[in-house]
């Protein structure tokens, strides 16, 4: 059995949804299908999420907007009139959205938020089932609260809850083909909630561990992962295979392709992932598994990610001073502020953060407060950061590749600001100016990727 999701630039219009069905009918194995709002139809289009934003936000300010969702509504009779659906159950599926709109609570600004983002990849849902149906198919739109999809109640981040699994194992059982809307939950209590953004991929992730599903398809709207960024380098190598920790690194430091809390279900039940395209669905795609031969191959792919800052803390003797790591990262607790990485030396240690949880206000309280009540040297802080990631599980098992790497960005004049390996030694993260970021990149990619240094394709082990 396979579990399929589609992302928004797969479910676009009608002619994307004709795609995405096509697709569905072409192999049975494929009975349980999650869906995304519609995004966008061309580069210069709105996504239904961000219009559903939009409608939130002037409702929630003004009290009416109107307009707003009636560009939602227009979005969606676009598509069924494209897929030529009777009149009747076009309305039907318009009233059941006005419904969730008007049912959002607007006394409880983060719920009806939730709730009106939602109703996109639930509309979505109905539409696509009734399709398949009108296909000739046994379909059936299936409602997260029915199937028991339990989350804990973080309005904007919802995680999974351990009962959930147990409660969405008999879709599995069910005949025919389950239309699954993505991108949200139900409290046990009946809460409606969502995950983060682009979290129609955990949805996907966790009905694939539920049902024991043997692969979770991802169709997006590229032929593979490309080991590097493709707006920067013209056809760029793909990745065939990859495994779990690569892809959770790499979507961590800037990969956009597939949601970096979504592989963690998938991880933790052995399933493997194929990520396709929607408009190349003969393409192999990328693999995700738990293993893949490394020979030859020390690098997976090499990412950037823009936006950080660090504070730098100096004191002498501090290797001498037990605690005082934990009391340094007990006040950014206390603040309120997650970090990222902490390299350090023995009288010195930097502490990496996201510069949108440190604005001005909250950096001359930190510094205060770890001048008082640590009692250091020197402290200071750098922004305009990003962060550049080479990941390959084969790292740990190649000599040279730090030297390799380092000499790379020295030889394009990329300065470094901090140098970062994992403990597990599947990714060497490089700090540098927000400005060297890309240069560092193609550096980076010459020197791993090019032909006089191109290696073998892995092969995967499951």
């Amino acid at each position: 059995m396979k579990v399929a999701k589609f992302g928004g630039t797969s479910l676009a219009s009608a002619e994307q949804i004709k795609k995405v069905c096509q697709i569905v009918r072409a192999d049975q194995e494929r009975r349980i299908v999650i869906v995304s709002a519609p995004g966008k139809r061309h580069p210069a289009d709105t996504k239904v999420t961000d219009l559903l934003i939009a409608y939130a936000q002037r409702r929630l300010n003004e009290g009416e907007a109107e307009s707003e969702k009636q560009a939602v509504i227009d979005r969606f009779v676009e598509i069924m009139e494209g897929l030529a659906f009777p009149a009747q159950l076009s309305r039907e599926i318009v009233a059941a959205l006005e419904e969730s709109l008007a049912a959002a609570p607007v006394d409880q600004p983060e719920r009806f938020v939730d709730a009106v983002k939602a109703s996109g990849e639930d509309t979505c849902a109905k539409l696509v089932a009734a399709y398949l149906r009108q296909l000739g198919e046994q379909a059936e739109y299936v409602n997260p609260r029915e199937a028991g999809l339990y989350v804990t109640d973080e309005a904007g981040n919802a995680q999974v809850l351990p009962e959930a699994y147990d409660r969405l194992q008999s879709l599995g059982q069910r005949q025919g083909i389950v239309v699954f809307p993505g991108f949200f939950g139900y409290t046990p209590d009946g809460v409606l909630v969502t995950f983060s953004r682009g979290g129609s991929d955990i949805t996907g992730s966790i009905l694939a561990a539920a049902v024991k599903a043997d692969l979770y398809e991802n169709f997006t709207d590229v032929d593979s992962v490309y080991a590097v960024n493709p707006n920067l380098i013209a056809n760029p190598k793909e990745i065939r295979v990859v495994t779990y920790r690569e892809m959770r690194e790499l979507a961590y430091s800037g990969f956009t392709v597939f949601h970096e809390e979504a592989l963690l279900p998938a991880f933790r039940a052995g399933i493997p992932v194929c990520i396709k395209n929607t408009n190349n669905p003969a393409a192999p795609g990328t693999k995700i598994v738990s293993g893949r031969e490394t020979k030859d191959a020390p690098v997976a792919g090499i990412a950037s990610d823009k936006g950080f800052c660090s504070i730098y803390v100096s004191k002498y003797l501090m290797n001498r001073e037990i605690g005082f790591g934990r009391r340094l990262l007990q006040i950014l607790e206390e603040e309120g502020i997650s970090y990222e990485h902490t390299p350090s030396g023995i009288d010195n240690i930097s502490v990496i953060l996201r510069e949108r949880f440190f604005d001005e206000e909250t950096e001359s309280r930190v510094i205060k407060r770890i001048m008082d009540e640590l009692h250091v040297d020197e402290v200071s802080v750098e922004r305009n950061l990003a962060l550049v990631m080479i990941v390959g599980e084969g790292m740990r098992r190649s000599v040279g590749v730090c030297a390799r790497a380092t000499t790379a960005l020295a030889n394009a004049r990329v300065n470094l600001e901090m140098i970062n390996q994992g403990s597990s030694e599947v990714s060497m993260i490089f700090g540098v100016k927000v400005d060297d970021a890309d240069r560092a990149v193609l550096a980076l990619y010459q020197e791993f990727f090019t032909a006089q240094n191109a290696c073998p394709q892995p092969a995967a082990i499951r």
